[in-house]
């Protein structure tokens, strides 16, 4: 856990071995077993203590998770506090916000707050709520759960209009792919390859994007609405936090990257959407498939997500799951951004993939790049190498905890999986696991969750379309 400012002594009492152990990680203790530890000796204690936790967005949306702890007499009250400062990591990294409020015992929001303030991993995620994404002072702010703002999961949602002609663009980091859409068919759609993480000019960004939405203008009589997805956190087709952008000088960022997609809003003058890229590809599951409550979850070079909610639509969360904490195992892998531990990233990612070759006896050369390290474990598994199956059921493994932790926080009973790491014969594997898990811990949860697939090709045009789906034509 979190190590630093709060004291994690007593949490170990309430890790547990899970059901299902990971075959190369046997000291995995999944979140989501701590808490039903945690809450359980509260239920039993003499005394519960509810605390109430809500993350506040500056434009409005307010998201509000309740949990029980250890009264304060209790010789382990203290572990209480850790496992709030995981709750609050997970909801800022899952709903976003830069305003926590705090209703418990005494004491915990000061926790919270000098954990925010002095430690490193907790000044990371202040630094990224705050002045980074929602650009407004990250704070705690201790009240009774009576004053907390009320919930709300934001402003309209996006998405699912297919009217008109549109265009629809998603930015990766090799690739940017552009479609014209026209009732809701593609009448047109290229990829083009780019560098764009190398490139310091702000306007190289913009005249390559621009082009691409001019080549798909050409096979339309009109343009009504662009949509579009990209890697990295927008917020009001602001750019927050890109990696699209990382070469660009921190002055010219603010200058002129933060207000690129506005600048060709103005330049086109029609509706213009642009949002994380995980979003539109669960937007494109949930519109295929004809469903609502939906996550999506690509296990690629980092773990993205996205969340369609039972109405079908998106939202203002931040769905970024490669900060969520999974694993509260003290010794747990160290995420290489935050510096924090048992982050999805770590075990939900092709990291995880070229973390468990060596646990798995699989020799890979020093320095091997993690997408090289997982060609070798695919085409291992493509031989029936037993070895690559363990890291696959491992990576299983922590899928099905995931996904019960994952259920604290969303509500959904469908589930897209993307990404390198499923793809291939170990992906039947991982989710085969993963369902394993949720038939031993929670038969109810394994009964309803339905596991959807998509063709590559039919993810291509889907994901074109979702994103040209985003605004709304106004008259």
């Amino acid at each position: 856990m979190a190590a630093g400012t709060i004291d994690t002594e007593s949490v170990g009492r309430y890790l547990r071995r899970p059901t299902v152990v990971p075959p190369l990680d046997p000291g995995f203790r999944p979140a989501w077993l701590a808490w039903r530890a945690l809450e359980a000796a509260a239920i039993d204690s003499a005394a519960p203590c509810r605390v109430s936790i809500a993350v506040e967005q500056p434009s409005g949306p307010v998201f509000v998770r309740e949990a029980l702890l250890l009264d304060e007499s209790h010789p382990d009250a203290s572990a209480g506090t850790a496992f709030c400062e995981r709750l609050v990591k997970s909801m800022l990294w899952t709903y976003g916000g830069n305003r926590v409020w705090v209703d418990g015992p005494a004491g915990l929001a000061d926790a919270l707050g000098r954990h925010y303030a002095a430690s490193a991993t907790g000044s990371f995620d202040a630094r990224l709520m705050g002045t980074d994404i929602y650009r407004a002072p990250f704070e705690v702010v201790a009240a009774p759960r009576a004053d907390f703002p009320l919930p709300s999961d934001g402003p309209t949602p996006l998405g699912g209009h297919l009217d008109g002609c549109r265009i629809g663009f998603d930015l990766g980091a090799s690739d940017r792919k552009v479609a014209a859409v026209v009732e809701g068919e593609v009448v047109f759609s290229e990829e083009v390859p780019w560098d764009p993480a190398g490139q310091q000019d702000p306007q190289w960004h913009l005249e390559q994007i621009d082009a691409s939405l001019r080549r798909a203008a050409a096979h339309l009589p009109r343009v009504d609405a662009i949509g579009g997805s990209a890697a990295g956190v927008y917020v009001d087709n602001e750019v927050r936090v890109a990696s699209l952008f990382r070469s660009v000088p921190r002055d010219q960022f603010d200058r002129r990257v933060r207000g690129l997609f506005k600048e060709l809003r103005a330049a086109w003058d029609v509706p213009f959407v642009v949002v994380n890229d995980g979003e539109v590809t669960a937007l494109a599951g949930a519109m295929q498939a004809g469903v609502g409550g939906l996550l999506g979850v690509a296990m690629g070079s980092s773990e993205a997500a996205g969340y369609v909610t039972p109405a079908g639509a998106l939202t203002s969360r931040l769905n970024e799951l490669a900060f969520v904490p999974i694993d509260y195992a003290p010794d747990a892998p160290t995420d290489e951004w935050s510096g924090d531990r048992g982050c999805g990233v770590g075990y939900l990612s092709q990291q995880a993939a070229g973390r468990l070759l060596p646990r798995a006896g699989i020799d890979v050369e020093p320095g091997t790049p993690l997408p090289e390290r997982l060609v070798r474990l695919q085409a291992l598994m493509a031989r029936g190498d037993p070895r690559a199956r363990l890291v696959y059921e491992t990576i299983g493994t922590y899928l099905g905890y995931a996904l019960l932790e994952y259920g604290r926080f969303f509500e959904f009973g469908h589930l897209l999986l993307l990404g390198r790491v499923m793809t291939g014969a170990g992906g039947d594997v991982i989710v085969n696991r993963a369902c394993g898990v949720l038939e031993v811990e929670e038969p109810a949860t394994a009964a309803s969750l339905t596991f959807l697939e998509t063709s590559e090709r039919t993810k291509r045009h889907g994901q074109a379309v979702a994103a040209a789906s985003l605004p709304q034509i106004t008259a």
